[in-house]
């Protein structure tokens, strides 16, 4: 018989189930001695080979369920090592927004200043020419004051001593 030992187990079953009662004892029964003790041989041969596979199978059980567990803490450490990652990236990141942030503010405020002084720097320029432009101009009307003085000055002279000068 190459039937399993639950097989087995169920065939004995079956076999103590369908005997025949005796008169007086209902919990009693008469069963083929020869084809039960032949049950239990066949039962006690598979027995150890059934153990032998149920242990091999509680083995690989194991294995796999060490294995899932590896398989499993190594996913979790590359998932935690991949979310350190990303934080420090995100830090990062973060740091250089806000060093970037940072130096476009200094910078926006260096210009500003720049412009200021420029501003300074060509309102005083351009004051100074002016200034320099007005006292120009005041000694140019100054100095055509004085040629109409002059000019006017050689007309007030008379032409007599012109004749004068001719004569002698």
């Amino acid at each position: 018989m190459a039937n399993g030992v639950v097989e087995l187990i169920d065939m004995l079953y079956n076999m103590v189930s369908d005997a025949w009662g005796l008169p007086l004892g209902a919990e009693k029964c008469v069963v083929e001695r020869d084809k039960v003790l032949d049950l239990l041989d066949e039962i006690k041969a598979q027995l150890p080979t059934e153990i032998a596979e149920a242990k091999r199978l509680v083995s690989a059980r194991s294995d796999y369920i060490a294995n899932a567990r590896k398989e499993a803490e190594s996913i979790k450490k590359m998932a935690e090592d991949h979310a350190r990652r990303l934080i420090d990236e995100q830090s990062i990141v973060q740091a250089a927004k806000a060093r970037s942030t940072d130096i476009i503010s200094r910078a926006e405020a260096k210009a500003m200043e720049l412009r200021r002084v420029a501003n300074g720097y060509a309102d005083d320029t351009l004051k100074r020419t002016e200034d320099a432009i007005s006292e120009a101009l005041d000694e140019i009307h100054q100095s055509r004051v004085r040629f109409h003085a002059a000019v006017n000055t050689q007309h007030a002279e008379p032409v007599v001593s012109e004749v004068e000068d001719e004569n002698m």
